[in-house]
């Protein structure tokens, strides 16, 4: 997406504190879901298995002795049905955080990013793998730019990924590293992110990852290509208005130019996904409702709505053929705000999150009220750590780039 969630990172700290915390509206299904979760009674789920970058010709996920097995072990609630074990999918419904791992989505990509990663053996080896499936030099496009080609959505969201991925591997050599590794209970990813992290919770390989995540940014490209759409940040006002908002523009223009929330970014600043004319009516509108302002966003289309609807097929597809497994922590959706256990529910919800909202501030909220003590953002960028940090000024983030 460019560069729209680092303009919309510095956007967020123009919005109004009074709407610190703000949840999705409450007619929204899916913020129904995710805000039930604060309800739930905590029981403590740690890692078994983190993410591990070999030298071999398969990544694999590298498995660790818990130090107190009875308390390490994620015990799996599953049934036998003929060659396949249903898992439940609610298995970490009841999660607690203490430690997560958070991973950023398009518009974090920078050009340099990548070098740092060189001097690792195991984060070099990454990219290696990456130009071999991508058939071309990921890395020297990240390292060099250009700027306009790295923005692209075909190239910054490969790129993202395998950086966030190289990151671990920085933050697994350094003094101290591996034990945080295993000691994070909890990840979660923007957008894009999510595939990173599913990768990060050992939910698939990290070769599968990127040729999900390939295709996903090709499939949304044709998808913008397909129909003209646009996106716009609107600060300062809280969601609840923001759909009033929206439905206010809707009045004014046909189905096919109707527009709806996109990104629950932070407090105060929420991207609208749709139409031009619709985004255009929007724009006119917002003073009348006393937003502060309105930026256009810098996108290839109108992600994160059913302006995207041609790219689920291919991604279903794509994710069909994907050996997807449970993953040894819980791994927070963008679409429910919800983490996920069984694999089938996994691949459904990663087909449809291209075309729902992004649910990142409930996913933050519900990971600060459950009492998460820290976090790290690894990967490109300092968005995340921004939001965060704009939710509560006293959360603990660190970030940690390749």
């Amino acid at each position: 997406m460019h560069s729209h969630l680092h303009r919309s990172l510095i956007l967020c700290t123009l919005s109004s504190s009074s709407s610190r915390f703000a949840l999705p509206p409450s007619s929204n299904s899916l913020s129904t879901m995710a805000s039930s979760s604060l309800t739930l009674p905590s029981i403590s789920l740690h890692k078994q298995l983190p993410f591990n970058a070999s030298s071999s010709d398969s990544l694999r996920i590298r498995s660790l002795r818990p130090r107190n097995p009875d308390r390490s072990r994620v015990f799996m609630t599953s049934v036998s049905v003929g060659s396949q074990a249903l898992v439940n999918d609610s298995l970490f419904s009841d999660y607690s955080p203490t430690s997560a791992f958070l991973f950023p989505g398009q518009g974090a990509q920078a050009v340099g990013m990548g070098k740092e990663a060189q001097n690792v053996p195991a984060a070099a080896e990454l990219y290696k793998k990456a130009n071999d499936i991508l058939g071309f030099d990921l890395l020297e496009i990240c390292i060099n730019g250009p700027k306009e080609k790295l923005d692209s959505t075909v190239i910054s969201q490969p790129a993202i990924y395998v950086t966030s991925l190289a990151a671990v591997e920085l933050f697994r050599v350094r003094d101290g590293g591996q034990q945080i590794i295993d000691s994070v209970d909890v990840t979660c990813g923007l957008s894009l992110g999510e595939y990173t992290a599913l990768v990060f919770a050992g939910a698939f390989s990290f070769e599968d990852g990127l040729k999900l995540v390939k295709l996903r940014g090709e499939a949304m490209q044709e998808a913008a290509d397909a129909a003209k759409g646009a996106m716009v940040s609107i600060i300062g006002l809280d969601s609840e208005k923001v759909q009033e908002l929206c439905d206010a523009a809707n009045q004014e223009v046909d189905e096919a130019d109707k527009v709806q929330i996109a990104n629950y970014l932070c407090p105060g600043n929420y991207a609208v996904s749709g139409g031009v004319k619709g985004v255009e009516a929007v724009e006119a509108k917002a003073k009348s409702f006393k937003a502060r302002m309105t930026v256009r966003l810098a996108v290839a289309g109108a992600f994160h709505t059913s302006f995207m609807e041609p790219a689920v097929s291919r991604l279903e597809a794509a994710l069909a053929a994907t050996e997807i497994r449970t993953p040894k922590i819980p791994v927070i959706s963008n679409v429910d705000a919800q983490p996920h256990a069984d694999p089938d529910t996994i691949k459904k919800i990663l087909a449809r999150q291209v075309t729902s909202p992004v649910q990142w501030e409930t996913t933050v909220k519900t990971l600060l009220t459950k009492g998460l003590k820290k976090s790290y953002e690894l990967g490109p960028g300092k968005v995340i750590a921004g939001i965060v940090k704009r939710m509560d000024k006293s959360a603990v983030i660190e970030n940690v780039g390749a």
